[in-house]
């Protein structure tokens, strides 16, 4: 019978190989690197302003199902809907109710919405159909796959492929400009977000106050998702809710440069509940042009327990920028294979709470180098935090045999080698 440690190394081996994402992670890295550097200095006060936001998290978390609580009544208030689900199975069976069997969905780009892998339940448990409308995601979409990063989930897949992929799907041949395929994806979805009985989407950050939930992106796939369709249902983790819309701008402001390299996104939304209109007589009416209801989900999902331990909570301060992946070199070197939904360090923690921690095994690819913990706007400890996870997944029994070797001869001999001391000592000594 074949162990983790077989399979880790197979998919290792299997990852370093492709030189097609490799091709396609090399641009990808290139292009991020340099969009990055130029955007901070434009904005060299992101730096000062990123260590702020961290300590509105720091302060958020410890309050995490308070603001929650406070977020929802607001959307209430509001006249939206705001559920509170403890579960992945929790929340699918809250938003399939919601939307009801066999309807037309458009989806924004939503790594929540991943998390519970909520588009494969509303096909095959609701008979909906569902359209992933973000070029990322609609290009893995057809082609069967899962995302290889939290903002650019099809980074893995180099233009000529991508040409490849929507010529079979229309039947005839796309040529692998850039262009050419943005404009195609352009047309092919744009009768979806009108079709829709419903769009969902993610939050980069919701203010309880007011219960305004705050949506960033480029494409404006994410405007149409949820502003075309009568429904809109939003899928938010606990983390992503602060206590005001001051500390809501502040992360808004520092997340673009980190995440894209832009100064600003295309389209910030800011949706505090459903159309409404008072334009005749002043009478409050809602469902105007935009949806006429606004279903929020709050989601658990591991991370009131996340929240709980003294080093992993470290991690609900993360605020999805992505770019600990693009800098770190075994990501780079597994050509984006590193993790599941979570990828990387950080993902590895996120992992272990949503999934399972026989599901984060791939900690033990990270090799702690730091170079997340330099590079991360918000300065988190990732390396503690894998290190930590390690010694949690030994005490259950994942433990890689030769580092049970090095354990044992450090505990003998004194050195990871094995080796008797003064045969070190000889060795070293020259």
């Amino acid at each position: 019978m074949r162990g983790w440690v077989e399979e880790l190394y197979d998919a290792t081996l299997k990852a370093i190989a492709d030189e097609v994402r490799r091709t396609a992670l090399r641009r990808a890295v290139e292009s991020y690197v340099a969009n990055k550097r130029r955007a901070l200095s434009k904005l060299p006060h992101l730096k000062s302003l990123a260590l702020e936001v961290r300590s509105i998290k720091e302060h958020s978390i410890e309050r995490m199902e308070e603001l929650v609580k406070e977020a929802s009544d607001a959307i209430r208030d509001c006249n939206g809907y705001a559920y509170i689900a403890k579960s992945a199975e929790e929340a699918r069976k809250i938003i399939a109710k919601i939307i009801g069997e066999d309807k037309l969905i458009v989806k924004s780009k939503s790594l929540t919405c991943e998390e519970i892998e909520l588009r494969e339940y509303l096909e095959e448990k609701a008979y909906c159909k569902v359209i992933e409308t973000d070029l990322g995601e609609f290009i893995i979409q057809i082609r069967r796959e899962k995302p290889t990063h939290i903002i650019n989930p099809s980074i893995h897949v180099p233009r000529e492929e991508v040409a490849k992929t929507f010529s079979k799907l229309v039947g005839k041949e796309i040529p692998s400009d850039v262009s050419t395929l943005v404009s195609f994806a352009r047309n092919y979805l744009r009768e979806y977000f009108i079709k829709a009985d419903a769009g969902i989407s993610g939050a980069n950050v919701v203010a309880a106050q007011t219960g305004t939930i705050f949506i960033l992106e480029n494409e404006g796939n994410a405007r149409f998702s949820t502003n075309a369709p009568p429904i809109h249902v939003c899928v938010v983790g606990y983390e992503k809710v602060v206590p005001t819309l001051s500390d809501a701008f502040k992360i808004i402001e520092v997340l673009p440069a980190y995440a894209t390299g832009v100064l600003m996104p295309s389209y910030v939304s800011m949706i505090t509940g459903p159309s409404k209109t008072a334009d005749i007589e002043k009478r409050l009416v809602y469902g105007a042009h935009g949806p006429k209801e606004l279903h929020v989900v709050f989601l658990d999902n591991g991370r009131s327990e996340m929240a709980k331990h003294p080093i992993f909570k470290e991690a609900l301060y993360c605020i999805r920028c992505g770019g600990c992946l693009y800098e770190c070199p075994i990501y780079r070197i597994l050509n984006g294979t590193f993790g599941h939904n979570y990828f990387g360090g950080i993902g590895s923690i996120w992992t272990a709470y949503t999934r399972g921690f026989d599901k984060a095994l791939f900690a033990y690819m990270c090799t702690c180098c730091g170079r997340c913990r330099e590079l991360c706007p918000l300065k988190i400890d990732i390396p503690k935090l894998v290190e930590t996870l390690k010694a949690e997944l030994y005490k259950l029994g994942f433990k890689h045999p030769k580092a049970e070797m090095f354990l044992n001869n450090i505990a003998s001999r004194g050195n990871p080698w094995g080796e008797p001391r003064e045969i070190r000592d000889q060795i070293i000594g020259g």
